[in-house]
């Protein structure tokens, strides 16, 4: 049996205030909610699973370590494809999204915007500029 660690499932988010958040994740990315309780909402994502989880109860998910302070500044970017950049940042606009930057060409090949959620989470969309 071969193991494999390249297939991601869900992402947990830890987030202060559950509504607000709730309530971006479905407006902005239209994604459905899959479950919800009072601690948390899980969105799917195609294959994968966005949970918003309040903070306060994420202690025993990264014990021993704290849950890092909101407002601390960014702590990782979760990219989404786009077949448009262009597009993709109008339809963000059009939701009330304020981008942080782009779309900017990349050295690498990739155009992108990147923008935050209500606790700071950084997203970011991409368009592969290779044919």
């Amino acid at each position: 049996m071969s193991l494999s660690l390249a297939s991601v499932g869900a992402i947990t988010l830890f987030v202060e205030d559950l509504g607000r958040a709730k309530e971006f994740y479905r407006v902005v990315f239209g994604a459905p909610v899959i479950h919800e309780d009072g601690e948390s909402a899980a969105f799917t994502f195609d294959n994968t699973i966005v949970n918003l989880l309040v903070s306060t109860a994420a202690g025993e998910l990264v014990a021993p370590v704290a849950v890092g302070a909101a407002g601390g500044g960014p702590r990782c970017q979760y990219t989404v494809w786009v077949d448009d950049a262009g597009a993709a940042c109008a339809l963000l606009a059009e939701r009330g999204v304020t981008l942080l930057n782009g779309p900017v060409d990349r050295p690498w090949g990739v155009r992108t915007a990147a923008f935050a959620d209500p606790d700071g989470n950084i997203w970011e969309i991409a368009q592969s500029l290779r044919s």
